[in-house]
């Protein structure tokens, strides 16, 4: 039987499976380990991969950002990162030289944004936004069926923001501070503005309000400027179910009717595959290269 491979690589933890080509939504196998520095979180990739003889392809759906420029010589690298250890590191050249078979390098919003795409919350649409709120913040854009790349990957998670009227917080980006959406909004300024993560906070509290402020604006920005058909939110924090209604309520204060666009509950969505888009994008990445 020929396998799929699929990497969802986090800052956080990674996330190793391999699948039956002819059935990427039916999972053979899977491994999770905490991510540590390159070499290190590699060697425990590779371990895995290692029971398999029969892999006709792996998706790698990395945290960046990457070098997904094909005429680079840093391709396949991950570039300047806070995460201790990958700074510089050659992924994609440490699976090559482990085994040459056909790898689909991209970030870890393009896989799961893709998986969205092709069995998820946006199955019926061409043209799709993608955004994580977790530890970071980031989006997988698909423009006419296509992962959209230009000089680079999308950074579309540090958005400059207008702030809050009633948010004071000095912003969590090394980069940008409290200027863009990342610094304002991700899992870790949540948590630093109001001493409590996004879990633990109740429905009622004025954080609601600010982060659906900010997302609403950023799907305002995603809107005016690439048209698309959904937008889909996944990551930990959209998984409170308070926000979602409070970003669509926010958009359309904000659009003030200016663009016509989808009814809001079918066009501000939540994540349609769960917790499983990152490593179905990979598997379904990899096939695309057979």
């Amino acid at each position: 039987m020929a396998l799929l491979g699929g990497i969802e690589a986090g800052g956080t933890k990674f996330v190793v499976a391999v699948a039956d080509v002819e059935n990427p939504n039916e999972v053979v196998a899977r491994a999770s380990f905490p991510t540590l520095d390159g070499a290190k979180t590699l060697e425990k990739v590779i371990a895995f991969f290692d029971q398999y003889d029969d892999i006709a392809s792996i998706g790698i759906s990395a945290f960046g950002p990457i070098d997904v420029r094909k005429d680079s010589k840093t391709y396949g690298y991950v570039l300047d990162t806070p995460k201790r250890g990958w700074s510089g590191f050659n992924f994609l050249g440490t699976m090559k030289a482990w085994r040459d078979i056909p790898y689909f390098w991209t970030t870890d919003v393009n896989g799961a944004g893709w998986a969205e795409y092709k069995t998820g919350a946006a199955k019926d649409a061409e043209n799709v936004v993608y955004l994580t709120v977790g530890t970071g913040i980031g989006a997988g854009i698909i423009v006419n069926g296509q992962l959209l790349t230009g000089y680079s990957h999308p950074e579309a998670g540090h958005l400059m923001m207008m702030k809050h009227p009633k948010d004071d917080y000095a912003g969590h980006c090394p980069f940008h501070g409290d200027h863009c959406l990342e610094g304002l909004a991700a899992g870790p300024a949540i948590e630093e503005r109001w001493q409590q993560s996004a879990k633990e906070l109740p429905d009622d509290h004025l954080a609601w309000e600010i982060e659906a402020y900010y997302l609403a604006q950023a799907a305002v920005d995603y809107t005016v400027t690439l048209r698309p058909e959904k937008i889909v939110f996944g990551g930990g924090v959209p998984h409170r179910q308070v926000l979602l209604p409070l970003v669509r309520e926010k958009f359309a204060e904000l659009m003030a009717d200016y663009l016509e666009v989808p009814a809001l509950d079918d066009y501000i969505v939540p994540v349609g595959n769960g917790d499983n888009a990152g490593i179905l994008g990979s598997f379904y990445l990899a096939k695309s290269l057979l």
